[in-house]
């Protein structure tokens, strides 16, 4: 059985330090192996399995990949450091005009039309370019990283305010892919761990305030009829009665105390100074019963004794 592990390939000036050392904090059972490949031949080597995904540049032959851009890199020229340009921080394309300036094989540069008159001798690599830097013979136009990778004490470099970029890109096959490289694509676009596409977001959580206010919304049984006695109470009046709506009404003064929407007998019965004073017969009852009030919005009632319901 083939042990499980991931090719990485990149590009000289490429950095994978970053995503190399967030594969081995999530997957430190899956070696990922880095693999430094030469510019040119970065696309073909995802296209024979050489690599399993590479950090490349473009422009490039990127036919039968997918492509992900990741950045773009400042273009700079490398200079001697004793070279005229190095007295400004930055320079222009015009300020190179006149300029010998030398064009390796392994150019990576898109810039057609590039400033400068370039030397006859075209070195093999950008390292063999460095050289001749240093020796005079011109000055050479690369991305910043390049210029970082081969610094030299004797030579420096500027950043080309007016250059095109250089983009970097990662590759890997079109088409279906492995778990393996889906999980480092995902690393990649700075997924965090455990996310995956498409996977269904958790249920929210169920607590104890969600559920105090479900339960707030929700109607109360036996709707807005009068209030009950307490178990084994029975109101002797119904100036007890409405004292008992009210109170439930204004809540008690207790915390949590719901409050009870005044029904329509509890108003006319509270509002009636004098029906309010009519005694009713009940278990605890000692009142002798007052003649009937004429007033009354119910003439019978005193004429039936009356005990709050239980």
């Amino acid at each position: 059985m083939t042990p499980l592990r991931l090719t990485l390939g990149y590009v000289p000036g490429g950095t994978p330090a970053k995503w190399a050392r967030i594969w081995a904090e999530r997957h430190p059972e899956v070696p990922l192996q880095l693999c430094a490949i030469a510019a040119a031949d970065a696309p073909d080597a995802v296209r024979a399995g050489t690599v399993d995904v590479a950090l490349l540049r473009l422009p490039a032959d990127t036919s039968g990949l997918a492509v992900i851009p990741l950045y773009e890199e400042t273009t700079v020229v490398v200079v001697p450091t004793d070279h005229l340009l190095t007295a400004a921080d930055e320079i222009a394309a015009a300020d190179l005009d006149g300029e010998p300036r030398l064009l390796p094989l392994d150019d990576v540069v898109a810039w057609a039309g590039a400033p400068g008159t370039p030397v006859e001798h075209r070195p093999e690599t950008t390292k063999d370019a460095i050289e001749l830097v240093a020796a005079g013979i011109g000055v050479l136009i690369v991305p910043q990283s390049l210029a970082r990778l081969y610094h030299r004490k004797d030579l420096t470099y500027r950043p080309i305010t007016d250059a095109p970029t250089c983009p970097v890109a990662l590759a890997f096959p079109e088409g279906p892919q492995s778990a393996l490289v889906e999980e480092f694509v995902g690393i990649v676009r700075g997924r965090k761990p455990g996310s995956s596409r498409g996977q269904a977001q958790p249920a929210p959580k169920r607590t104890a305030r969600g559920e105090d206010a479900r339960e707030a919304g929700r109607p109360r049984r036996g709707g807005q009829g009068r209030p009950q006695a307490a178990p084994g109470r029975t109101w002797t009046t119904l100036t007890d009665y409405a004292s008992e709506s009210r109170r439930r009404l204004a809540g008690d003064g207790k915390p949590g105390q719901p409050s009870v929407p005044r029904s329509a007998v509890s108003r006319a019965y509270s509002s009636n100074s004098a029906v309010a004073a009519l005694p009713l017969t009940g278990s605890v009852s000692s009142a002798r019963p007052r003649p009937p009030v004429q007033s009354m919005a119910h003439p019978d009632i005193s004429a039936r004794p009356w005990t709050a319901e239980r």
